[in-house]
């Protein structure tokens, strides 16, 4: 594929995930986001939620922004082991995500808050493209390099 398509079609994709973003309150349930656009640090309580709806859209989000960022490193690199090792890192860093906001969610002190928060935040935006990105392109200059 040529260089040009390649980054017009990489654009289409960060598009793609900047308009989950944008549609976010029409797309998935996440009563906690209002929680925290408001004076969240002098409430000591968390609206209600309904947990297993919340952590399944949490979840569709997720994967829906790993979906799109995969396909990034797909059209970036044409390398199916890239996409295959950044599926499973993708895979741990749901798991561990997941097990962290349940637990902080269910055992909320008012000191977690902002670890909440954080926790979310690793889960709904895909930061990890963010990291991965650099990081291929590291190895992968790094392979042409050695002989």
């Amino acid at each position: 594929m040529k260089p040009g398509y390649r980054i017009i079609l990489i654009g289409f994709l960060v598009v793609l995930l900047a308009l989950v973003r944008v549609f976010e309150e029409h797309l998935f349930y996440d009563p906690i986001n209002e929680f925290y656009r408001s004076g969240f640090y002098m409430l000591d309580y968390l609206p209600q939620y309904k947990l297993p709806e919340l952590l399944l859209n949490l979840s569709f989000r997720f994967w829906l922004n790993s979906i799109i960022s995969l396909l990034i490193l797909y059209v970036a690199f044409f390398d199916r082991n890239i996409v295959k090792f950044a599926a499973i890192l993708f895979l741990g860093f749901f798991l561990v995500g997941v097990a962290a906001y349940s637990y902080l969610l269910l055992n909320l002190e008012q000191g977690h808050v902002m670890s909440l928060f954080y926790v979310r935040r690793f889960l709904i935006h895909p930061v990890f493209i963010l990291i991965l990105l650099p990081a291929f392109y590291y190895y992968r200059l790094q392979k042409r390099t050695k002989p």
